[in-house]
């Protein structure tokens, strides 16, 4: 006798087709480690938008910021890695500050899967306006000239203002000494009051108080001139180390392990939204310059910093508990 409780072939066929379309089409998770109207956001969710035209899959972006982004890490790490949980990443959660603590929270190389790698946006070293300083060896006469060196301001301790800095006076043999800030507005303020005598910013940030006459920039830590300071040498052009040609960048990673057919797609899609003018309209209006890569790509940019600012981290005692 024929149970009528068991399903067809048909019907399981059926049954299984619709789980993997329910599963296609829920919303791709994308999280966000600053907070909402943040550059980082803005960014995180341009990129949301156009991979979520791409891929014809929708996307929601979750903020979990603090810590630095070890919020975040620690809520992607607590997710499955089924392909439905990426996060934007920047260069310093990638490659700084797991280093600045002694007991690492988190592994950049061990905990992550590539997707790709969004765009750069490079750094730029400035310093007051009317000081007489117009290029780097006029930096280097004040450095030597007054005790203390020069006081160069960063956004924080382990920032990669700081380091790139530091790592710009030690290779120079400028003396200098740091001054913090609890992030770059309040550094910014106190550079064009002159209570400090140069610091580096984000382009972005930088080129506003440039176009005001209120800074002027010395150098771009990037190999290949801006075209937001067309008439700005690179740190290599200024007479600096051509190794400091270090821009931040930002990527999307996510949960290691997860499927590689995965990471392709959306590698695919985040490339040929670098073909989409509205997105890259957006990017460009954010100083984000595009570039196409691959998902293992994520891996060599993060341990190619890694080798720079690891060592420089140590050097200076900077991991704390």
């Amino acid at each position: 006798m024929k149970n009528s409780f068991l399903p067809t072939a048909g019907l399981l066929a059926a049954t299984m087709a619709l789980s993997l379309s329910v599963h296609a089409q829920s919303a791709l998770q994308v999280v966000a480690q600053q907070p909402p109207g943040s550059g980082s956001d803005a960014m995180t969710r341009a990129w949301a938008e156009c991979t979520s035209r791409q891929i014809g899959q929708p996307t929601v972006v979750q903020n979990k910021p603090g810590a630095n982004g070890i919020l975040a890490i620690n809520y992607l790490k607590g997710l499955p890695a089924d392909g439905q949980n990426v996060m934007s990443i920047g260069m310093s959660q990638m490659t700084i500050t797991p280093y600045v603590h002694k007991q690492m929270p988190y592994d950049p190389i061990k905990d992550f899967d590539g997707v790709a790698v969004i765009g750069t946006s490079p750094l730029v070293l400035v310093v007051p306006a009317g000081t007489g300083i117009n290029k780097l060896a006029d930096l280097e006469k004040v450095a030597k000239a007054q005790a203390g060196g020069l006081n160069f301001g960063s956004p924080g301790k382990g920032s990669p203002a700081h380091l790139l800095t530091t790592a710009l006076a030690e290779s120079m043999r400028w003396p200098a000494t740091h001054v913090p800030f609890v992030g770059e507005a309040a550094g910014l303020t106190a550079l064009m009051g002159q209570q400090i005598q140069v610091m580096t910013l984000v382009i972005g940030t930088a080129a506003a108080q440039v176009k005001a006459g209120k800074l002027v920039p010395l150098a771009v830590f990037a190999g290949e001139r801006s075209s937001l300071m067309p008439d700005v040498p690179t740190i290599a052009e200024a007479g600096g180390p051509k190794a400091l040609a270090r821009p931040a960048w930002i990527a999307i990673v996510a949960k290691k392990g997860t499927p590689p057919e995965i990471l392709a797609k959306l590698n695919d899609a985040t490339n040929k939204c670098v073909a989409d003018s509205a997105y890259a309209t957006r990017m460009n209006s954010m100083n984000v310059t595009l570039t196409s890569s691959k998902p293992s790509d994520v891996t060599l940019w993060a341990e190619r910093d890694i080798a720079v600012w690891k060592p420089l981290i140590d050097k200076l005692g900077l991991a704390s508990e």
